[in-house]
C-alpha cells in the first residue's frame, strides 16, 4: 500500500489520497460517535458489514488501525483520535458549504431568532421593524424563552441566532458567543407599593416574592443580591420568571419581583412598576449573541446582528 508524498524542503507532508471518499468519513465519524458498528449502519441505513468493510477500507488506505472493534462495541486507537478530529471538521466544512449553497438558492430568505424575554421586550422590537425596512423579502421568526430551552434550540439547528445571557460553561459547548451589554437584576413592585415608604429593604420578607425558578439565567445573581442584602429567608415565594404572568401579579398585588431589567424596563418608564434601591451591580450578567460555532454568518445573519449592535449602542443599555 502507499502514500502519495509530496516533499518539500525541511517539511514533509502527506497529500489527501484520491481514494478516501465521504462515505469512509461519515462511516468512521458515526461509528466513533456511537461506539457501535451496528448503530452507525442503522443511522446510515446500510447494513452492518458494509460499516465494517467501509472502515476497513478507510485503514488500509490510511495505513493506519483506526479502531478496536469487538463484541463489547467500537473504541478508537490513538490514531484515530486524531483523525476524528479532522474528520469531524471536514464534514462539518462541507456542511456549511450545502448550507451557504442552499442559502444562496433560497435568496437567504428566512431567519429564526431565539430571545429572552428581557430582549424580546426591550432590543427586539427596535430591531425587527429596522431589520424589516432593510429586508422585507426575508421571513422573519421570533421564539422567546428561558435560556437553557433557547440555547437547546440553536444547537440543534432549530434556531439560526439567540439573543440572550451567556449560559454555564457546559451548556456551551458547541457554540460561540459575542458579548453585546450588561444587564442588571431588578427588584420591582407596583406604583404606591408600602415599601416605597420605607428604607428598610429587609421587609420585602413580608410580602409574596415573585423569584426566578430554578435553571433560570438570573437565579444565581438574584440569590447573590439577597444574601449581600442581609436577606436570609423569602418564607413566601413563588419561583417564576414568566413575564406575562409576573407582570400582572405585580401590578395588582403587593408582590415584589425579582426579574431581569430588561422585562420590566418599559414597566418602569411609564410608572407602572417602580424598582427597588438595592444596590445591583453585582448582579450584572453578560447577554449577547449566541449561534454555532461551526456555522458561519450568511449575509441576513450579519444584516440583523449589526442592526442589533446599533441599537443597542444607541440605547446604551
Amino acid at each position: 500500500m502507499y502514500n502519495y508524498v509530496l516533499i518539500a524542503k525541511d517539511n514533509p507532508r502527506v497529500m489527501l489520497d484520491p481514494r478516501i471518499k465521504l462515505r469512509h468519513l461519515r462511516t468512521f465519524v458515526e461509528v466513533a460517535r456511537r461506539g457501535s458498528v451496528q448503530q452507525a449502519a442503522d443511522v446510515l441505513a446500510v447494513t452492518q458489514p458494509a460499516v465494517s468493510k467501509t472502515l476497513k477500507e478507510l485503514e488500509e488506505i490510511a495505513g493506519a488501525r483506526l479502531m478496536e472493534r469487538g463484541r463489547s462495541g467500537a473504541s478508537l486507537t490513538p490514531v484515530g483520535e486524531i483523525f476524528l478530529h479532522y474528520a469531524g471538521a471536514a464534514l462539518a466544512s462541507l456542511e456549511r458549504g450545502m448550507d451557504g449553497i442552499a442559502h444562496a438558492r433560497e435568496g437567504d430568505s428566512s431567519l429564526t431568532v431565539g430571545a429572552l424575554p428581557s430582549v424580546a421586550a426591550r432590543i427586539i422590537p427596535s430591531a425587527v421593524a429596522d431589520f424589516k425596512r432593510a429586508s422585507p423579502e426575508v421571513r422573519l421568526q421570533i421564539v422567546t424563552g428561558p435560556n437553557p430551552f433557547l440555547l437547546d434550540l440553536v444547537r440543534d439547528g432549530e434556531l439560526d441566532l439567540v439573543v440572550g445571557r451567556l449560559g454555564p460553561q457546559e451548556s456551551m459547548v458547541g457554540l460561540s458567543f459575542n458579548h453585546l451589554y450588561s444587564e442588571r437584576v431588578a427588584v420591582v413592585v407596583r406604583a404606591g407599593h408600602p415599601l416605597l415608604e420605607s428604607n428598610d429593604l429587609g421587609r420585602i420578607a413580608e410580602h409574596t416574592v415573585l423569584f426566578p425558578d430554578q435553571g433560570a439565567a438570573i437565579r444565581e445573581l438574584a440569590e447573590q443580591l439577597l444574601i449581600t442584602s442581609g436577606i436570609a429567608r423569602l418564607p413566601d415565594r413563588i419561583d417564576t420568571v414568566a413575564a406575562t404572568f409576573g407582570r400582572s401579579y405585580v401590578r395588582k398585588t403587593d408582590a415584589v419581583w425579582f426579574i431581569s431589567y430588561g422585562v420590566v424596563a418599559l414597566d418602569i418608564a411609564d410608572g407602572h412598576l417602580v424598582e427597588l434601591p438595592f444596590t445591583v451591580d453585582q448582579t450584572l450578567g453578560p447577554v449577547g449573541l449566541t449561534m454555532r460555532a461551526e456555522v458561519g454568518m450568511t449575509p441576513t445573519l450579519s444584516r440583523f446582528t449589526g442592526i442589533l449592535r446599533r441599537i443597542v449602542a444607541d440605547a446604551a443599555p
